[in-house]
């Protein structure tokens, strides 16, 4: 699944609106410990953004740079920090974000979430124009299809429903934890070891 075949539409099993987590058996380094916005899920595949990953690599002002948004107000503007989306297309950006706003190339995803990809929206973020809550990647994950559906059989992710907090407050370090305490586990309880003697 391409970043141009997300759609909000969610069916009977899918698991678009929700939150990955992964477990500990997770064997891909690249998601190890990760938690993760389901924006797509459908019969062609998934695509997600992981929301507990920072790039300390690039700020947000030298991202604006790069992609040479000028005629910026001078003075403090705002500053997100930027995310690790996951290993597909890492020099694309995309916002995820709250619904209070709505560009033009705005995709409305389940529940009070939108997705923008577009320079337009890092500008209003920059001025403090843009939406109340919003969480800035490069790159996402990606599944083909049943992809997803293979790995969450064999125990790779458990999910739960995504909610605002959980999705854009900035505590990334601790935020797998607190995403398994929303289905009730302790991460201390889980083990990559259960279940062997």
């Amino acid at each position: 699944m391409t970043m141009d075949d997300v759609s909000s539409d969610s069916g009977d099993g899918y698991l678009a609106g929700q939150i990955l987590i992964a477990m500990p058996s997770m064997s891909d380094p690249r998601f190890a410990r990760t938690v993760i916005y389901v924006c797509a899920h459908n019969a062609d595949g998934a695509m997600g953004l992981v929301l507990n990953r920072l790039i300390s690599s690039i700020t947000f002002k030298d991202l604006l740079e790069e992609l040479k948004v000028e005629d910026l107000p001078s003075g403090e503007a705002a500053s997100p920090a930027i995310h690790f989306g996951g290993p597909v297309e890492t020099g694309r950006g995309f916002v995820l974000h709250s619904a209070d706003y709505v560009g033009p190339d705005s995709m409305p995803l389940a529940g009070a979430f939108a997705l923008t990809a577009t320079v337009d929206i890092l500008k209003a973020i920059a001025v403090g124009e843009g939406p109340q809550q919003h969480l800035l990647a490069l790159g996402y994950a990606g599944w083909g299809p049943g992809q997803l559906d293979g790995e969450l059989q064999e125990n790779a992710w458990l999910s739960v429903e995504a909610d605002p907090e959980l999705v854009f407050d900035g505590g990334a370090e601790d935020k797998w934890e607190r995403a398994l305490a929303k289905l009730g586990i302790s991460a201390s309880l889980l083990s990559s070891d259960a279940g062997h003697a």
